[in-house]
């Protein structure tokens, strides 16, 4: 059996799990933020809209282009924040940066809808 690179966070109850909406989206655009070395803005559809999401992976991958296209999971129900003086709508949902691994996304095994909901 593999260890666990850290230890699993404070239990929450369902009640808490349900508050958070994660949702499937295309990534239609992967463009720089001006200004800052990490950041790039994902243009996003999630079926009935669009949002802008930034995400700190300008060093992860050589190229953060090669992400276009794909579904990936998403929270959606964060509160805007603003980084570099653009607006994010939402969070990446990916696997491995907190570990120190190199981070891959979330995705569904198979396409769904734009918009499905997680969980």
């Amino acid at each position: 059996m593999t260890e666990m690179k850290a230890p699993v966070k404070p239990l929450i109850g369902p009640d808490t799990l349900e508050q958070i909406d994660i949702r499937v989206g295309t990534i239609e655009a992967v463009e720089d933020v001006k200004g800052s070395n990490k950041l790039v803005r994902l243009t996003v559809n999630f079926g009935d809209h669009k949002r802008s999401i930034l995400a700190g992976m300008k060093q992860e991958r050589e190229n953060p282009r090669e992400i276009e296209g794909k579904q990936a999971l998403f929270v959606v129900n964060l509160e805007p924040r603003k980084m570099m003086g653009e607006l994010s709508e939402g969070m990446l949902f990916d696997i491995g940066f907190a570990d120190g691994v190199k981070p891959v996304l979330a995705v569904p095994e198979a396409p769904v809808p734009d918009g499905t909901r997680a969980g």
